[in-house]
């Protein structure tokens, strides 16, 4: 049986950015209209069995509840019986669900922030991240319905993962021997010392960024380091850049609408799985993929690692070019 998950994160796209830049908006009634596309186009692709996030919005019971009025819906599908937090622990909670029930492929809608709650947990199981967040990095602007026949192409098992999918790098943040958290983007450290709205968006307050990616078409930290270096998610490398007078002086897009100038005083491209010892000389936090998450002391040693221990993404426009050749859409 072909079976997919779902997970739309009803938080998403309303954090401080909404307030202080020009970000985007996508509300959860086209959370709910993206979740029924998905359920369209992937049940006549062959999808039979859809688990969905339970979420405080109820997105997934509107969406079926609209499909099952118009008699539309002919997959089986079942809202998860989960503890709702309101949080990113719901997302990761859903992900562990959904692996443990074999679904063949999980389709994200959110942000940053909401796929890299799902890359804490997720093990083996192809991701398509629908971009509905703020400074979206990870996830793309995908139609929903492309993601639906997407995921149902991957969940079908005729296609091998690695042609698929490209497996992620990730940024390890380790105090002592303990891996305290992960970014799939960028990890920021800030001289702010209080988490407060939990999305960073002062570039003054910036001293430290460490990405897995950058380019100059991305919005939001990993920008700078995109407006100095390009680094694919491909390349064996990612990079620390240390902010402070004196150095080069570059453009960037921290934020939607909000370019500034930013002075980049040391720019160090890192090795996958190679050590950076950073010594705090002040209190401060580190911020995850946009979200402020660790609390630093003066005297802190933290250790980033650059691994290529990510999810596995799934590459939607090579899927879809490997199902066409392979005649994965002519019917009889």
């Amino acid at each position: 049986m072909s079976k997919i998950g779902i997970i739309a994160n009803p938080a998403s796209g309303k954090d401080i950015r909404r307030l202080v830049a020009h970000a985007t908006i996508i509300d959860n009634n086209e959370k709910v209209n993206i979740v029924k596309r998905i359920i369209l186009a992937s049940q006549e692709l062959g999808v039979e069995k859809i688990y969905i996030m339970a979420d405080t919005f109820n997105i997934g019971y509107k969406a079926v509840n609209d499909l099952v009025y118009l008699k539309q819906l002919k997959a089986n599908v079942e809202i998860l019986d989960m503890p709702l937090t309101a949080g990113f622990k719901d997302s990761m909670v859903a992900t562990s669900m959904m692996e443990e029930k074999g679904v063949g492929c999980i389709v994200s809608l959110g942000g940053d922030g909401t796929n890299r709650a799902i890359a804490k947990v997720i093990k083996d199981t192809p991701l398509i991240s629908i971009s509905t967040g703020t400074n979206n990095v990870y996830p793309s602007m995908i139609e929903g319905t492309v993601a639906g026949i997407a995921a149902a192409v991957v969940a079908s098992g005729l296609f091998d993962k690695a042609a698929t999918c490209n497996k992620n790098k990730r940024i390890e943040i380790y105090k002592g021997r303990e891996l305290v958290d992960i970014a799939l983007i960028d990890a920021v450290v800030s001289r702010e010392s209080f988490v407060g709205a939990k999305a960073i968006w002062d570039q003054e307050s910036i001293t430290d960024i460490f990405v897995t990616r950058a380019h100059p078409a991305s919005i939001g930290f990993s920008s700078i380091v995109g407006y100095k270096e390009i680094i694919d998610d491909g390349d064996d490398v990612g990079a620390h850049v240390q902010l402070g007078a004196g150095g080069e002086t570059i453009l960037a897009p921290i934020a939607p609408g909000i370019v500034r100038k930013i002075s980049i005083k040391k720019f160090n491209p890192l090795k996958l799985d190679e050590d950076y010892i950073y010594n705090a000389e002040n209190r401060g936090i580190i911020a995850l993929d946009g979200e402020r998450e660790i609390p630093v002391r003066a005297g802190d040693c933290i250790l980033f690692r650059i691994s290529r221990n990510g999810p596995y993404q799934v590459d939607i426009r090579r899927t879809l070019e490997i199902a066409q050749k392979s005649n994965f859409f002519r019917k009889v």
